[in-house]
């Protein structure tokens, strides 16, 4: 289909695809659109990777757009969210306006009711929805990217429940789900009522195959000689092959360290194909790396880029995963060893993906387990750009002719195993089924099950009476933690979500309720957690430490009490750490929050130790320690510190709120606690760190020198403000940002060190011909967490 022949779309932006050089659609997106993705009609594309699945949600929403409608389109991470806003801010051009949202689970973002397409992860969505945003229901379509994510444990009951709100809030809305290549793209397509694209084309050839020995035998029977040379690593080898034909790589491996250790070897291979500029633009990538983080994987990442090699795994910093990405992107970097969460992220094709590690470490088994087949095609589906690639090869690594035969048969010839719904795991339900009823998507038991069976595990379910024993089993916990009421006050059919009630209960049900259902409504503790996107356990944890502390909390209590809530991912116990920790535990036991396991409990008293573990970080970085010393002493990335703060620092926020809300005198102990997580600094620096572009190495240097607080800043010398804060510009913006009557530095000059008054203004205000050079000093970069 020519581009030409496409008609709904507003004015210009057939133009505007043009420009791109899109002349014809691929044959996918032709199929979509014959399927009626520009008229509004519901539609499921699995499709590979590559294959052009943006354009067909492109098209469905700016052809909603032109009808007069607002489009939504979801995605899993907030780093495609950035990219995603990036290719769509391009339709500006011709009027269509676009807008992001991510984070800050309490905001309705009311500000997105004016943009015409709008980009968001899924439990944004869903925050949205429990937080009553009245724009979403002006939505006329909604695309959900990567739908087939629906079978995470972790995230995919939020995807599944909230595209369920979504079109019980909007029955007429058009959806529009994109997936990978899966096996039973039809069950999804019937749960969305949709029409189905379910294709294996690709704009350019994709060959899988193995690498033994050496030879790479492909699944069309060809084979190409790719030697391994004396003691090398066969991934080495495909590099090195694929880089002299001017291709890039990607190698998948199953742990951080083994990333890690793989971009260095490679580093020695990479290295002998660079040029002169290439080298020179890397080692300015590696010095932008160095100045995000002053962590040992910093350095080790700078190093690797430098020699045009580099890791990617959530332990780097949102940073340095974007430089990383970018430089691969432009080809700038030529091989990329990463764990498979880059299969599932970003835009990062190469020329040749290397499988080389297709078991990972699964605890459920007790050791080693294969890889699903559809994470393994994800993998894959990363070989070959259109424009850029005549090809992709995506290769397994076998060593023996046994084990290359079981690759063949286990991923490469099989098909991806169908998509489940993960939604009746209990964790799962009990945020799904609070928020539902504090939401007002049900007010009865009846009504709540109607809604339930509405979702793609009701559809799949062949369990007869699995999600109604599962929901009365979540619903006894919401009540005995106070977070609804139940009573049988409600007639059947009295609400919205009520007209089939009678098809959920049994016979001996209705005969002695007499056709009366009962009635669930959220508490106002409920509706509070359920505003702060918190899981209910996560919330009863936090509560019940509260309630039970008979003296203030110390910090370290409160750090561990919410490292030991479900929302917190614990640092887990390392070999012979079960000893240090329990020898703090003991020692710091009166802090601890919450009825303490018995050691005798091994499971649940390791669970305790790793959340007091976790705790720890959080007290030591409130403490000031350097973010270097953290990541050494607890053998984490950079990515792994910031994660943690960030997800404490909400957690805490959430606990201002509910001891707030259960009337706690322990509230400005939370709150203290909470400011100094977000900072990362002693008490004595909260009001200082308040001031714009003061951080912890600042404002530790400006307590220091005696200005302890923001009116200090207002009369200190300027001399001696200069030289704690070294740059000019930097000191100019935070006196301002003090309130300071006149912030200039002109003609000032750093005071000696240990010289002059502290406090008040001095000769050194007055003109000088003298001037004062920026500080390049890396300390006064944003080279740190805390530093703004």
């Amino acid at each position: 289909m020519n581009i030409e022949e496409l008609t709904g779309l507003p004015a210009g932006a057939v133009d505007h695809f043009r420009s791109d050089g899109i002349e014809e659609l691929y044959p996918p997106q032709a199929e979509a659109v014959e399927a009626g993705a520009t008229d509004g009609e519901n539609l499921v594309a699995a499709v590979p990777t590559a294959s052009g699945k943006t354009m067909i949600a492109a098209l469905s929403m700016l052809s909603a757009v032109e009808r007069g409608g607002k489009a939504l389109y979801i995605v899993p991470l907030r780093a495609l969210a950035s990219e995603k806003k990036e290719e769509f801010e391009a339709y500006e051009r011709f009027g269509v306006t676009t807008g992001v949202t991510t984070g800050n689970y309490e905001s309705t973002s009311d500000w997105l009711s004016t943009k015409d397409i709008i980009v968001a992860t899924s439990e944004k969505v869903d925050s949205l929805v429990r937080n009553g945003a009245d724009w979403l229901s002006d939505l006329t379509c909604v695309v959900s990217d990567e739908v087939h994510l629906i079978d995470d444990r972790n995230r995919g009951p939020t995807l599944e429940v909230t595209l369920a709100k979504l079109r019980k809030l909007n029955p007429r809305m058009q959806v529009v789900a994109l997936s990978a290549t899966v096996g039973n793209a039809d069950e999804i397509a019937d749960w969305l009522d949709a029409a189905l694209v379910d294709t294996d084309w690709r704009p350019i050839d994709l060959q899988m195959g193995v690498h033994y020995g050496n030879a790479l035998n492909f699944d069309d029977g060809s084979t190409r000689e790719v030697p391994v040379e004396g003691s090398e690593k066969q991934e080495a080898a495909l590099v090195r092959d694929i880089l002299r034909e001017g291709g890039s790589s990607l190698v998948f491996v199953n742990s951080r360290r083994n990333a890690e250790a793989a971009a260095r070897r490679l580093g020695g291979v990479s290295k002998h194909e660079l040029t002169g500029e290439e080298r020179d633009e890397l080692a300015e990538l590696a010095d932008d790396i160095r100045d995000d983080s002053d962590t040992e994987t910093s350095k080790d990442l700078a190093e690797a880029v430098e020699r045009g090699s580099a890791f990617h795994h959530a332990g780097l910093s949102s940073t340095q995963r974007s430089i990383v990405e970018d430089a691969f992107r432009d080809r700038l970097l030529k091989v990329i060893s990463a764990t498979p969460t880059l299969a599932a992220g970003v835009n990062t094709p190469a020329r040749r993906v290397i499988v080389r590690d297709w078991r990972r470490f699964d605890p459920s088994a007790g050791g080693m387990a294969p890889l699903d087949v559809l994470e393994v095609h994800q993998m894959m589906g990363r070989a070959g750009r259109p424009g850029l690639d005549p090809y992709g090869e995506a290769v397994l690594l076998a060593k023996s002719h046994e084990e290359s035969e079981e690759l063949f048969d286990r991923y490469v010839w099989a098909d991806p195993e169908p998509v489940r719904s993960k939604l009746a795991a209990e964790p799962a339900l009990r945020t799904h089924v609070l928020a539902t009823i504090a939401s007002g998507f049900a007010r009865t038991r009846g009504g709540l099950l109607e809604f339930l069976e509405a979702t793609l595990y009701a559809s799949q379910s062949t369990e007869a009476g699995r999600l109604e024993t599962v929901t009365d089993t979540v619903l006894a916990y919401l009540e005995s933690n106070d977070f609804i009421e139940r009573d049988g006050g409600g007639t059947s059919g009295e609400d919205d979500n009520d007209d089939a009630a009678g098809a959920f209960t049994s016979a001996a049900d209705l005969a002695e309720e007499s056709g009366r259902d009962e009635s669930l409504e959220a508490t106002s503790l409920g509706h509070t957690v359920s505003r702060l996107y918190l899981d209910p356990m996560s919330a009863a944890t936090i509560v019940h430490g509260l309630e039970r502390a008979n003296e203030r909390p110390t910090a370290l209590g409160l750090y561990q009490l919410v490292s030991r809530t479900p929302d917190m991912y614990e640092l887990y116990l390392r070999s012979g750490e079960d000893e240090k920790f329990g020898e703090l535990y003991y020692e710091r036991e009166a802090e601890l929050l919450g009825d303490a396991p018995s050691e005798f409990e091994e499971e649940r008293f390791e669970d305790w130790l790793s959340a007091l573990k976790t705790g720890k970080l959080l007290e030591d970085w409130a403490a000031e320690t350097d973010e270097e010393q953290l990541t050494d002493r607890y053998k984490i990335g950079p990515g792994d510190l910031r994660g943690k703060v960030d997800t404490a620092e909400w957690l805490l926020g959430a606990a201002e709120s509910l001891a707030a809300e259960i009337d706690s005198e322990w509230t400005v102990a939370v709150r203290e606690a909470r400011a100094r997580v977000e900072h990362g600094v002693g008490e004595e620096l909260l009001e200082l760190v308040g001031v714009g572009g003061v951080g912890r190495k600042r404002a530790r240097r400006l307590y220091d020198a005696g200005i302890e607080e923001p009116a200090d800043l207002r009369t200190a010398d300027k001399g001696v403000v200069l030289r704690v804060l070294k740059g000019k510009k930097t000191a100019e913006t935070i006196l301002e940002n003090a309130g300071r009557e006149d912030p200039s530095m002109d003609g000032i000059e750093p005071a000696e060190s240990g010289g002059g008054a502290p406090i008040g203004d001095s000769s050194r205000d007055a003109d000088s011909d003298a001037t004062t050079a920026e500080s390049t000093d890396p300390d006064d970069s944003q080279a740190s967490l805390g530093d703004f």
